[in-house]
């Protein structure tokens, strides 16, 4: 089994589901057999989840190991980030809503953003993902 992230199109509101895989959530979806939790609607979306990472006592991978690689993955998407969208920095949630409500021509954007933030900008409507970021400093 796997957790999930759902989240309602709706009412915005972000719940987790248990599926065998990833396919079986994206076909459940599809036949309206996943609820909101709160407002009771079926036209809902898989979110972006959090890796697990489980070892077993017998594992011969050492969680060091582990840990390295899952950082080299983020730094990898952190470079994507950055060839192909232009850093706004804290004026992101500004430029989001700019881009949204003023028309202009979409452009990808990255930048900070407060939890509230996001969900604000979640609530109008505003699509938004918050990505793991490793400061330079730490590389």
């Amino acid at each position: 089994m796997i957790v999930l992230s759902i989240i309602c199109e709706d009412c915005s509101n972000e719940f987790e589901g248990w599926f065998d895989t990833h396919t079986s959530c994206q076909s459940q979806i599809k036949k309206n057999l996943v609820e909101c939790t709160q407002c009771g609607s079926f036209n809902v979306k898989k979110g972006l989840s959090a890796p697990n990472i489980s070892l077993n006592k017998n594992s011969s991978i050492s969680q060091n190991k582990i840990l390295t690689e899952l950082k080299s993955k983020i730094k990898d998407v952190q470079s994507f980030v950055e060839k192909n969208a232009e850093y706004v920095g804290d004026n992101f949630t500004y430029e989001a809503r700019r881009i949204h409500y003023d028309k202009i021509k979409k452009k990808p954007i990255y930048g900070k953003a407060s939890k509230d933030d996001v969900k604000e900008l979640q609530d109008e409507g505003i699509e938004v993902a918050t990505i793991p970021w490793i400061d330079k400093k730490e590389n």
